[in-house]
């Protein structure tokens, strides 16, 4: 509708089309970072109006919460991501979002600026995160289902207590366990450099380091005194 009625919006985003807001994996959103873009807008359906009887756009909303959690763990502005719904005639409210969201991400400056990110540190972070895509999955399958299919619903969940301290147990200590493989396949670390860099706490970083030297991931030298994959 934005293009038969001709309203003008800003040509600083490149518009994907997709069946379904559904279709937009978590995997396709870390991807857009990775190859630099500094933000990632996702309209679809009307809640409920879906065209299809899968209602992916409830899939597309909780990608987006997900996504928005991941990207606080590795240091990014969930601001940078955002879901809009909308209707096919809503022309004149897709031009004002992309254009509300294109401000948005021009005042937040180019990726990883603003948060005080280097280029390999926000890589290796993105990286980190892309390898547990699979295992995310699983985990909301089992453990993570939405109890009600409203907007509603899907804000109360993601942004409770349970879901909290679900994300924390099942996928916030695989992250950093995979963050700090990325960060030893360049070289080894010490337990200090790696709580400095990644901005976790020592204890934790110990805690991840012994599980993974158990696990046969990681091994000790104790000439360097430091870790380096096994």
């Amino acid at each position: 509708m934005a293009g038969v009625s001709r309203l003008q919006y800003t040509n600083e985003i490149r518009l994907i089309r997709v069946m379904c807001s559904g279709r937009v994996d978590l995997a396709f959103i870390l991807r857009a970072f990775l190859k630099g873009q500094d933000g990632v807008l996702i309209g679809g359906c009307r809640l409920n109006e879906c065209n299809y009887v899968t209602q992916g756009n409830y899939d597309a909303l909780g990608n987006v919460y997900m996504g928005k959690k991941i990207m606080e763990q590795i240091g990014l502005n969930p601001e940078r991501l955002r879901i809009a719904f909308m209707s096919s005639g809503d022309g004149i409210l897709l031009a004002e979002v992309i254009d509300e969201f294109t401000r948005k991400v021009r005042q937040l400056g180019p990726l990883g600026q603003d948060e005080g990110l280097g280029r390999d540190d926000l890589k290796s972070g993105l990286e980190a995160a892309a390898k547990l895509v699979p295992y995310i999955k699983l985990v909301e399958r089992q453990r993570l289902r939405v109890p009600v299919k409203s907007e509603q619903g899907y804000h109360e969940f993601f942004t409770g207590l349970e879901f909290e301290g679900l994300f924390n147990e099942l996928i916030a200590s695989k992250l950093a366990v995979s963050r700090i493989m990325m960060l030893l396949r360049d070289k080894p670390r010490s337990s200090g450099e790696i709580s400095r860099i990644l901005g976790l706490n020592p204890s934790e970083v110990s805690r991840h380091m012994n599980s993974s030297s158990r696990q046969g991931l990681v091994r000790y030298d104790a000439g360097c005194k430091s870790f380096m994959l096994a």
